[in-house]
């Protein structure tokens, strides 16, 4: 793991509208993340937001990686780990998605 980031900020908050029915999204982009930085990842959370509707947004650690306003969209899943791999594990070859 990435020394500059101690294993309890090694984490994926996912937070998603869950009146928009956007769970499934939000557990398949876990998945892929988890299944991409195994090693690197200490957790990723599902978090149905409280507090605002169309919310979706990830964050690493306490820094905000995607949000779906800010951002115009939901992210491509390689631009996600694109994103993630440069926080983590800058020399990470990703394969394919590099490509």
């Amino acid at each position: 793991m990435n020394a500059s980031n101690p294993e309890n900020e090694n984490r994926i908050i996912i937070e998603y509208c869950p009146g928009c029915r956007w769970l499934l999204r939000s557990a398949w982009m876990a998945q892929e993340i988890l299944t991409t930085f195994e090693a690197e990842i200490h957790e990723v959370t599902l978090r149905p937001s409280k507090t605002e509707t169309g919310r979706f947004t990830i964050n690493f650690g306490k820094e905000l990686i995607w949000c779906r306003k800010r951002n115009d969209g939901f992210p491509e899943i390689k631009t996600l780990k694109q994103l993630i791999r440069n926080k983590i594990a800058p020399d990470k070859d990703l394969g394919h998605i590099d490509r």
